[in-house]
């Protein structure tokens, strides 16, 4: 069985969540600090491998209303990269309010400033995966 892998893609940080080997819960999770594209595309594909990861769930950000930005139209090429790059499957998930929920979680076990700085994004990415996951086993 291969793991899934959820991913929050930054400009200066991407965060990355691995599940466990039953693809039922978040098992690890860390950031990548790049503000390089190819650098993060490539420590995700060595992650992959690390993980033994089988597909690859990546947060699509629509606005509120459901439509696409800028910002999205971002991730939907970094996703095809990375899909082209690890040779791996990749699922948009939309990731409306993880960041908002990420911040939430990190005020309630106070978590602050460049402590929080460096976990929200792997925080948000283990939300989208959870979500993921979440819908696989309905």
């Amino acid at each position: 069985m291969k793991r899934i892998m959820g991913i929050d893609y930054g400009d200066a940080r991407t965060g990355v969540a691995v599940s466990d080997l039953r693809c039922t819960i978040v098992g690890s999770t860390t950031v990548i600090p790049s503000r390089n594209r190819e650098k993060a595309i490539a420590d995700i594909v060595r992650l992959c491998k690390e993980n033994e990861v089988g597909q690859l769930v990546v947060g699509l950000p629509r606005n509120m209303d459901g439509t696409e930005g800028s910002r999205a139209q971002l991730c939907r090429e970094f996703a095809a990269e990375l899909e082209a790059a690890a040779g791996l499957p990749v699922q948009m998930w939309d990731e409306r309010r993880t960041t908002v929920e990420a911040h939430n979680i990190l005020s309630q076990h106070n978590y602050h400033g460049q402590k929080r700085k460096n976990t929200v994004d792997a925080v948000a990415a283990s939300l989208i995966l959870e979500g993921y996951l979440a819908f696989l086993g309905r």
